[in-house]
C-alpha cells in the first residue's frame, strides 16, 4: 500500500484557496459560507468587554488551560511501578526546539527525590591529589558555561524493534528533550582537585536510593561534560535533578546522573549494575555489546503523526519534525510521502548545532492522498539515519536500547495516522 506523491510549495492563491475549502467542505458546507460576517469578527467578544487577570495572578506562569492536553504521559504497563519508570515528551505538540522542563521527560531508577541546594554536596575523589567536596555556593563562583544539547534515552523507539508497537510520536520517540544548560565543565573541577596519570576513568553517582553508578572515559569527562545547575535559565526541577546534574553531550541518558553527589578518578570502569546487566546492545547471535555510549542520527516526523492528524482539510499542509545526532551537528533532513520509494530534502529552520535538536519542514500541497511519511537525518560525520530492516542485520529484533531507525506515519484519507512499519 505504497504510492508515489510529490511535494509542492503551495502559492499564495493555494493557501486562499484551501483556506476557503477547509473552512467548510470538509463538514460539507459549501464555500459560499466563508464569505458570511464572522461573527467573532463583526461582534464584540466576551474576552474584549471587560477587564481580564492581573499581574499578581499567577506568580510563576503557566500554560493556559486550552494547552492542557500538552502534558507527559506514561505508558502504564511498562514498568511495575511509576517510581522506576519513564514518561514521555509531548513532542507532536511542540515545535521548534527548546523542550519546556514542565514537558521533558522523566526516567527514575528510584524516584525523584527533594534535595536542597543547602543541603547539597558534591565530591570528587579516586585517583587525584587532593580530594575535595563542593557545596552549591562552591559551584556558582566558578566560571560557568551554556550550552544546548539533547538528551535521549537509550531505550528511546525501543518497544519498535519486533514491529509498530505504540501509536503515537509521543511514546514511540518522546524519551527526549532540548534543553539549554548552565553549569561548570567537570574538567574545571577535576582540574581544581589534580587528576593524577593512573586515572583513565571517572565513576559518578547520584544521591538517590539507586545512586545509578556509570563509568565515563577521562578523555570524555575532561572534554564536554558539563555539572549543571540551570536548565532553560531557571533552577533545575525536581524530576530533572534539582539542584545539580550531570550533562554527557552526545551520549546515552542514563549517563547524565542526577542529583550528583560523587566523582571517583578511576583506572578502569567499575562495572556496575547499569553498564552490565543494563544498557547493553542484545545482537542478532544473543550476545551484547556494551560501551555504546553515543546516541546515532536520528530523526522524526512530529506532525501529521498519530496524535497529531490533518485537521484543516486539502490544501497545503505542513510536515515538520525534529532530527538529532550525538556525534555532531545535523546537516540534512530528507522526508519521504511514499514510504522510502522517493525523497525530499526538508528545510532546516536553522543550522544545525552539535547534538542538540534541529527542527525540519517540508510545505507540501495534500488532497487527500494517502502517504507512508518518512525522515531520514544525516549529520557532519557522514552518517545516515538506517532503516529498521538494515539494525535488524545487526541487532536482530530482541534488542532494546539505540534503535535509531526510519519511523513510518500511514496518513489515510481522512486524515488520521497509525505508526506501520516500512522497513
Amino acid at each position: 500500500m505504497t504510492a508515489s506523491f510529490k511535494g509542492k510549495v503551495p502559492s499564495r492563491r493555494a493557501f486562499l484557496k484551501g483556506s476557503i475549502a477547509a473552512s467548510g467542505a470538509v463538514l460539507g458546507a459549501s464555500a459560499a459560507r466563508a464569505a458570511e460576517p464572522d461573527p467573532l469578527i463583526t461582534e464584540v467578544q466576551e474576552w474584549a468587554s471587560g477587564l481580564g487577570e492581573g499581574v499578581d495572578a499567577t506568580p510563576y506562569g503557566l500554560p493556559i488551560k486550552y494547552e492542557d492536553d500538552v502534558i507527559r504521559r506514561n505508558v502504564e504497563w511498562l514498568t511495575a511501578d511509576t517510581i522506576s519508570s519513564i514518561n514521555f515528551t509531548p513532542i507532536h505538540a511542540l515545535d521548534g526546539t527548546i523542550t519546556p522542563q514542565g514537558c521533558a521527560f522523566e526516567r527514575h531508577h528510584s524516584g525523584a527525590i527533594e534535595l536542597r541546594k543547602e543541603d547539597y554536596r558534591l565530591m570528587i575523589n579516586g585517583l587525584v591529589d587532593t580530594p575535595l567536596v563542593f557545596t552549591y555556593e562552591d559551584l556558582e563562583r566558578f566560571p560557568r558555561e551554556q550550552h544546548v544539547y539533547f538528551c535521549e534515552c537509550a531505550a528511546n523507539t525501543g518497544m519498535e524493534w519486533a514491529g509498530a508497537q505504540l501509536n503515537g510520536a509521543q511514546f514511540t520517540h518522546g524519551m527526549i528533550h532540548n534543553m539549554e544548560y548552565t553549569g561548570v565543565p567537570l574538567r574545571t573541577l577535576l582540574n581544581e582537585a589534580g587528576v593524577q596519570t593512573e586515572g583513565k576513568w571517572i565513576y559518578v553517582e547520584g544521591a538517590d536510593a539507586s545512586s545509578n553508578g556509570r563509568s565515563i572515559p577521562l578523555d570524555k569527562a575532561m572534554d564536554d561534560v558539563l555539572v549543571a545547575f540551570k536548565a532553560n535559565g531557571e533552577a533545575l526541577r525536581k524530576e530533572h535533578g534539582y539542584p545539580v546534574r550531570l550533562v554527557v553531550p552526545g551520549w546515552e541518558g542514563n549517563m547524565w546522573v542526577k542529583w550528583l553527589r560523587r566523582v571517583e578518578v578511576t583506572t578502569q570502569a567499575i562495572e556496575s549494575r547499569e553498564e552490565t546487566s543494563k544498557y547493553t546492545d542484545t545482537l542478532e547471535d544473543g550476545t551484547s555489546r556494551k560501551w555504546t555510549w553515543v546516541m546515532d542520527a536520528k530523526s522524526v516526523v512530529t506532525s501529521p503523526s498519530p496524535q497529531s492528524p490533518i485537521k484543516h482539510g486539502h490544501g497545503p499542509l505542513v510536515v515538520t519534525g525534529m532530527a538529532w545526532s550525538g556525534r555532531g551537528a545535523i546537516t540534512g533532513v530528507d522526508v519521504s510521502t511514499d514510504g522510502g520509494m522517493t525523497w525530499q530534502p526538508a528545510r532546516l529552520a536553522a543550522p544545525g548545532t552539535s547534538k542538540a535538536l534541529t527542527r525540519f519542514y517540508l510545505d507540501i500541497e495534500w488532497n487527500g492522498e494517502e502517504m507512508f511519511l518518512q525522515s531520514r537525518a544525516r549529520d557532519e560525520t557522514g552518517y545516515v539515519q538506517p532503516t529498521k530492516s538494515e539494525l535488524r542485520e545487526v541487532r536482530g529484533e530482541n534488542s532494546i536500547y539505540h534503535n535509531n531507525c526510519i519511523q513510518t506515519w500511514w496518513v489515510k484519507a481522512n486524515g488520521e495516522a497509525e505508526n506501520v512499519e516500512v522497513s
